[in-house]
């Protein structure tokens, strides 16, 4: 059991001090290098969130602040020797750190450097076969000495003046169609069915890799010698934030220099690594849970933690991009850092999580501020002995209704702090009365909406649906909420409507031909409880594949179905699922087939990317008016227009399921299973939702698939536990930097079971005078998310290389911005990564490969808007792993490995990092990223190996179909079979398994597109981006030199 915190609302037994107060100066940290001298000094380290709620502290007004004590976060602009806090009116003052003489000479190798400043500690002794490695500042890690020479970058190795640069550009630019060159080193992009033939693709990934002179246009990536040295984030001044322990890193060797010394890369060893960073961060996390108004910086969202809510909510509901919110706009434009939220506010809880408590205040509804609508929150501040409230948001004097009134103690808590879940936790849910009904709720309808034209018949789409169907409604109690109904809809030129009624012994087929002016034909027997009409529903859908066996119509009417399902559902809101095989070109909606290769890879490329007309979105916000939220399970074999019909989808808040030449023994289980997670995962409907912030904060700007009318009200007629949101902040002016700031997210919607409800959640951050403190408690996880969301939302009106021009740009100023005013001092040969934000030049990269913005004329525009949706979907933890994908060897397990523990958590092998290099042709590997999983098997793999795995006895014989693995008898496949089967339950998506044999499979070639740090997907590798980015923030720098 873990010790339980103190409430929100407890007292405090010490104060902040203000900003104006004295602080002692602090000497640096010293470096950490084990548990017990992390301890010795956890007294200079400042966290996140560790405030109390302002109701909390008799007798304090809202801006005041409690003293400082040891451990407790300190004023933003405290303990910074030489920085005063700004005067009134004035600028931020930006201060320039020194940074640490923590690098390596090249002429000294294999010694420890001098610690130059810190506390001594005593350096635990070597492990036996480890190397001796330096001892590292816990904001500087992964020195890198000369590795980056050679450049052209520090014009100081030069000896040479930098030439006249009043004519280069400003900003950074992407190498454009540098970038998208074909090369003899790049990997070939064609998508899988494309490939041909297979073997000669294959020859060229494995052909060795020639050094190419540029070619005209092109820039030489090439990293050569007496590289200018890269190094992380110099220490910030003032305290620093409790993090992992870092491993000390090695030092680097000194390298030949000279005329005649070979060329040498970087080494992708000691550059940031994303598995490094997740895997201490799991590591800390594993051995606690992560307290919500703790010190410690939130984790990770690869990380698997529990959470205990103590009055900020969970951050799976919701993530901040920065920690610590600049108190002015152009404290915040100095950075460059997006200010934003990611919400997911039905995001499902781990096991062993507190559930979300529901509070009731009767008929009254739940406590609001009376000026700005805020909910009562656990950082209200209660006075005038509990007869008013100070709201948090708008700072409003509201009085307590007489039926919440509560005396306050001594200590300014109300007396019943214990017995009210609203003032203890950050996210709760309040029953909602009558008045914000938009209708009596009711459980939640199903329409199943099947195509049964001649392509569905064919596919075998048919026949999968209607089993699948059959199985989630009678084989799964659960499934349909209890007083849910049902209703079938059958379509291909006509439509087709089912009467389930009980008392009839089978299903009557009612038929509507004229589609121009379709209605429902049934007064009743359309919407029945499935659990009365289970023998009507049972015949339909087993005769439903012989009854349309000869069918022979291709056509297929689309919005006549939704036009249909309209008014059958308009008077309760529901949840409408459609199968759907073929390009609707029949009927009303009927859209025409405009796909042109010739546009790939131009500007024009992005008249693909929107609908062809206004029907199928005046359709949708139809849908949302009556709260109904439409899912698509798309199954074609050619072009089907997901940027029109996919609005059904996008703007009614449901989901889109995209399965291209849909083949039942490859996608049989994977539909199969997201239909069934689909209607079984936790839903609501007939939904609005709104954010608030604190004053001087607003919402500028949201993304995600929604319907909005005004600027601050989502209408969602559907949402689920997987639907995330983001939201970009505006400033309305100053923020005080005595005070938090706060924003609450408020979900307004109708429950599966058919009850109003609202849910809210809280999070309060610090705000700070101070750029150093902005960057330290950036949160790039969530930054990554909202600018990816933010990119894919721009392709409609902007081309695709200009929007990866602007990533490239935004990582480029992030970094000069953190160089220029955090780090001023460093040698301008030094790459400097803020600690922070060390991964994010390469998670700029992977967004640059991604489908929906890479470049290059191989992806069909349905399979680019496909991804684009779904980015503006997912949040922040499935965005992470879907752009920098997990590689797991499995060639050889260590004993634990591949074994439930007690909570039935597998044991996964050490991650490696997602490059060929890393590959071994006698391993084998799994690679995942929440929506493909690929085994990848060398060619040199041992054949006991392929015996025990597969059962037969070469790689040839393995049958590259399999979807599963076969259940064999032995440690290596059970282990195997275990920790696949554990990856697919940590997805919302089905894994499907996929088989790439080296040098055989086509699928080979979707492996390695997904080795996002390999040169591929028309752009370079990973430390070619670095260098790329090193030489345009040189360029920066020299330019605002001259």
């Amino acid at each position: 059991m873990y010790a339980q915190p103190p409430p929100p609302n407890a007292q405090q037994s010490q104060q902040r001090p203000s900003s104006n107060s004295p602080q002692p100066q602090q000497p640096p940290l010293a470096p950490r290098l084990a548990t017990s001298a992390q301890q010795n000094f956890s007294g200079w380290r400042h966290g996140l969130n560790a405030r109390p709620p302002p109701h909390m502290v008799p007798g304090v007004p809202p801006n005041a602040r409690p003293p400082f004590v040891p451990g407790q976060r300190p004023p933003p602009n405290a303990g910074v020797p030489g920085i005063r806090p700004p005067a009134p009116g004035s600028s931020p003052i930006i201060p320039s750190s020194q940074p640490m003489n923590n690098t390596y000479s090249p002429s000294v190798t294999g010694t420890r450097p001098q610690v130059t400043s810190g506390y001594n500690q005593t350096i635990p002794p070597p492990l036996p076969g480890i190397p001796q490695y330096s001892q590292q500042e816990p904001d500087v890690v992964n020195t890198l000495v000369p590795q980056m020479t050679g450049l052209g970058i520090n014009k100081s190795d030069q000896n040479t003046k930098p030439a006249n640069k009043q004519n280069r550009p400003k900003r950074a630019h992407h190498l454009g169609s540098d970038l998208n060159s074909s090369s003899p080193n790049q990997y070939p992009q064609p998508p899988i069915n494309e490939i041909q033939p297979v073997q000669q693709q294959m020859q060229q990934m494995y052909s060795p890799m020639v050094s190419q002179p540029p070619q005209p246009g092109q820039h030489n990536m090439q990293p050569v010698l007496n590289q200018p040295q890269y190094m992380q984030a110099p220490p910030i001044p003032g305290p620093q934030p409790p993090q992992p322990a870092q491993p000390p890193q090695p030092p680097t060797m000194a390298r030949p220099t000279g005329p005649n010394a070979p060329r040498s890369r970087i080494d992708p060893n000691q550059i940031p690594s994303p598995v490094t960073v997740q895997e201490q961060d799991q590591e800390l996390f594993d051995e606690r849970p992560y307290m919500t108004c703790s010190k410690s910086n939130i984790p990770l969202a690869s990380t698997d933690f529990k959470a205990i809510d103590e009055g900020n909510s969970n951050p799976r509901f919701m993530r901040l991009t920065l920690y610590s919110i600049p108190n002015t706009d152009d404290l915040l434009q100095t950075s460059h850092l997006p200010l934003g939220v990611i919400l997911q506010p039905m995001a499902k809880l781990r096991n062993d999580e507190a559930p979300i408590e529901l509070v009731d205040f009767q008929e009254n509804g739940p406590v609001r501020c009376r000026r700005c609508k805020a909910y009562i929150n656990p950082f209200v501040i209660f006075v005038e002995g509990g007869q008013k409230f100070i709201c948090n948001m708008c700072l409003f004097s509201n009085e307590v209704p007489p039926e919440y009134f509560c005396h306050l103690d001594m200590n300014g808590r109300r007396a019943d702090i214990d017995q009210r879940p609203e003032l203890k936790y950050g996210t709760v849910e309040f029953a909602a009365p009558e008045e914000y009904w938009a209708r009596p709720p009711t459980p939640l309808s199903h329409v199943f909406a099947i195509d049964v034209s001649w392509n569905a018949i064919k596919s075998g789409m048919l026949a999968k649906c209607v089993e699948t169907i059959r199985d989630i409604l009678f084989n799964n109690p659960n499934s349909i909420p209890p007083g849910g109904k049902i209703g079938i809809i059958t379509f291909d030129k006509d439509v087709h409507f089912y009467n389930l009624q009980p008392q009839l012994e089978q299903a009557q087929m009612l038929v509507v031909s004229d589609i121009n002016d379709v209605f429902v034909p049934l007064n009743s027997g359309f919407l029945v409880d499935p659990i009365e009409s289970k023998a009507v529903i049972e015949g339909l859908l087993e005769s439903l594949p012989t009854m349309f066996a000869e069918n022979k119509a291709i056509e297929s009417v689309l919005g006549a179905v939704v036009e249909a399902a309209h008014m059958a559902l308009n008077t309760t809101g529901g949840k409408l699922i459609i199968f759907q095989t073929s390009l609707p070109t029949f009927g009303p909606g009927a859209i025409k087939h405009r796909e042109d290769s010739k546009l790939y890879n131009t500007d024009k490329e992005k008249s693909l990317f929107g609908p062809q007309d206004s029907y199928y979105k005046n359709l949708a916000i139809n849908c949302v008016d009556s709260g109904i939220c439409i899912d698509l399970f798309l199954f074609p074999n050619t072009y089907i227009d997901i940027a029109t019909i996919g609005l059904l989808s996008c703007l009614t808040g449901g989901e889109m399921y995209y399965y291209p030449n849909f083949d039942v023994q490859k996608d049989g289980g994977k539909f199969a299973f997201e239909l069934h997670q689909n209607i079984t995962r936790e839903f609501g409907y007939n939904s609005l939702m709104r954010i608030r912030c604190s004053n001087g904060l607003r919402v500028e700007e949201h993304f995600g698939n929604f319907n909005m009318r005004n600027t601050t009200d989502i209408e969602l007629a559907g949402i689920d536990s997987d639907k995330a949101f983001g939201a970009l902040l505006k400033y309305d002016g100053k923020l005080d930097e005595k005070t938090d700031a706060y924003i609450q997210c408020a979900l307004l919607y109708t429950t599966a079971t058919g009850q109003r409800r609202v849910r809210t959640h809280n999070l309060s951050v610090s705000v700070t005078t101070l750029l150093g403190n902005v960057f330290r408690h950036a949160e790039m996880d969530t930054t990554v998310n909202l600018l990816a969301k933010q990119a894919v939302s721009n392709t409609i009106t902007k081309p695709l290389r200009d929007i990866r021009d602007q990533i490239t740009d935004k990582c480029v100023k992030i970094l000069l911005s953190y160089r220029r005013h955090c780090a001023s001092s460093s040698s301008p040969g030094q790459l400097i990564l803020p600690e922070a934000f060390k991964l994010f030049p390469l998670y700029a990269l992977t967004m640059l490969k991604s489908k929906a913005l890479r470049g290059g004329a191989n992806l069909t525009s349905d399979a680019r808007v496909y991804c684009m949706r779904l980015i503006k979907n997912i949040g922040v933890t499935e965005s992470i792993v879907f752009l920098y994908p997990r590689l797991i060897p499995v060639h050889n397990l260590s004993d634990q490995v591949g074994y439930p523990n007690q909570y039935s958590k597998v044991k996964l092998p050490p991650l490696i990092r997602v490059s060929s290099a890393r590959l071994e042709s006698e391993g084998a590997y799994l690679l995942e990223n929440g929506h493909i999983l690929i085994f990848w098997i060398g060619r040199q793999v041992s054949s006991e190996f392929i015996n025990n795995v597969f059962g037969v006895d070469t790689i040839e014989k393995i049958d590259s179909k399999l979807s599963s693995l076969p259940e064999l008898e032995n440690p290596t496949s059970i282990r195997i079979r275990s920790i696949i089967s554990y990856l697919q339950t940590q997805r919302s998506k089905y894994l499907r398994l996929t088989i790439a044999r080296m040098q055989i499979d086509a699928t080979e070639i979707e492996f390695h597109n997904l080795l996002v740090e390999d040169e591929n997907n028309g752009a370079m590798s990973y430390v070619d981006y670095l260098c790329y980015i090193h030489k345009q923030i040189q360029t920066e720098v020299n330019n605002m030199s001259d």
